[in-house]
């Protein structure tokens, strides 16, 4: 017998066995609407121009080399990430109260922040803090809570199936009657799996009860620029809470806004109320990474500050930002349009109001099925579709697929 003989076969990420499935399917008609990376219109993966750029400065420079960099990472990388979530200007940056750690992907600094939390938060090793998510979220943030060590992980109203759309009411509802000091995750901007974001109001609102009710305020914010095409847009909510004088964190990540998928460049932005206390918390983050990955790859660290640090650069970047989200914007107006010309029935309105890469369709499980085996459209069972997956060349099909599942199936 193995001394693993015990060990139980652990079931299969949902998204990625989507995609094996459909690397199976021989079907010359087959979309993959399913994993979260961004492709062109010939449905192929793109590199940024400006990261080509920057990899060939990196790889010309002389003066770069591989010894490890400081524990909580690349310096240059870790300031310039927090001004772009915060703002230039801002004056908790210029107060000398927000730190950065360099974290291994969006979520690298969800787990870092986690933990950190369940250790020091609210009396320390307190694993009884509720920690709230969104209903639905995405599917990796209830196992990053509970594998740091909560207990009491709870769901907090957000998607409306009937409006297809934001509940607002049961989201300010949850809020009131959350304990004082639980941990609130939000999502900054194209809510995943929804594509749905309170408005500015909205966004006030809770603000006002969070503050009131003393919450703690947990961003996780995967999509800057890419949701909207507007890195400022897409901070607002960031911006706005800290401009209201909230200690909080926010998870970021560079995969979908630099097409880094595969390099892992995340920072974990802390803001603080000051300098003193910031000094603290960052000191027991550097005992935390020190355990965890002891010391960050430099690569897309580098790729990310030499292009948020150089004018030209970040100019340059924000331009093909602002490409990869107009287009998804195409896809959901083509969409929207060819569902309404084909007669679909019900109300497709919320493709265009939803935002960023994915689209809460509406479809069901049993719809979603039909998707699957008789279109070869793979999407999610949740109905959550990557918009990024719609081509001029697939988008007939696809829109022809959904007309059927919904005419066909209850």
């Amino acid at each position: 017998m193995s001394v693993f003989g015990d060990v139980p076969q652990a079931p299969p990420v949902a998204v990625f066995k989507l995609t094996a499935d459909f690397r199976e399917d021989s079907d010359p008609q087959k979309v993959n609407l399913g994993v979260g990376a961004y492709r062109t219109d010939e449905c192929q993966p793109w590199v940024l121009p400006v990261v080509k750029k920057v990899e060939r400065l990196i790889v010309e420079d002389g003066s770069l080399n591989h010894e490890y960099l400081p524990i909580l990472g690349l310096p240059e990388f870790r300031s310039a990430a927090s001004k772009v979530a915060l703002g230039e200007d801002s004056p908790a940056i210029k107060e000398s109260r927000v730190g950065g750690v360099q974290c291994l992907g969006g979520t690298g600094a969800l787990r870092i922040g986690a933990e950190f939390l369940r250790r020091w938060y609210n009396g320390t090793n307190n694993t009884a803090t509720p920690v709230y998510v969104s209903a639905p979220t995405w599917e990796n943030h209830n196992s990053v809570f509970a594998d740091a060590g909560f207990k009491d992980i709870r769901p907090y109203h957000y998607w409306d199936a009937a409006n297809r759309g934001l509940d607002i009411t049961g989201l300010l509802d949850d809020l009131e009657k959350a304990p004082e000091r639980s941990v609130f995750v939000l999502h900054a901007c194209a809510h995943n799996p929804t594509g749905t974001d309170p408005t500015q109001d909205q966004w006030k609102q809770i603000a006002e009860i969070m503050k009131r009710r003393n919450l703690f305020v947990f961003f996780d914010s995967a999509y800057q620029g890419f949701a909207s095409g507007s890195l400022d847009k897409d901070a607002w909510s960031i911006r706005y809470f800290v401009s209201e004088g909230f200690e909080l964190f926010v998870a970021q990540s560079f995969s979908k806004n630099f097409g880094l998928y595969n390099e892992r460049v995340g920072n974990l932005t802390v803001v603080s109320q000051d300098g003193e206390s910031l000094s603290r918390v960052l000191s027991q983050m550097e005992k935390i990474v020190r355990t965890t990955w002891s010391n960050p790859p430099s690569q897309g660290a580098r790729i990310v500050s030499k292009t948020l640090n150089c004018p030209e650069l970040f100019a340059e970047w924000k331009g093909n930002v602002k490409t990869m989200a107009e287009r998804v914007l195409l896809m959901r107006d083509q969409l929207k349009a060819k569902l309404q010309a084909l007669g679909t029935p019900g109300t497709w309105d919320h493709i265009t109001q939803q935002i960023g890469m994915f689209s809460f369709t509406g479809l069901n499980p049993k719809q979603v099925e039909y998707m699957i085996k008789e279109r070869h459209v793979y999407l999610m069972a949740s109905g959550r579709i990557n918009m990024c997956g719609l081509t001029s060349k697939n988008i007939d099909h696809v829109a022809q697929s959904i007309h059927e599942a919904v005419t066909k199936v209850q």
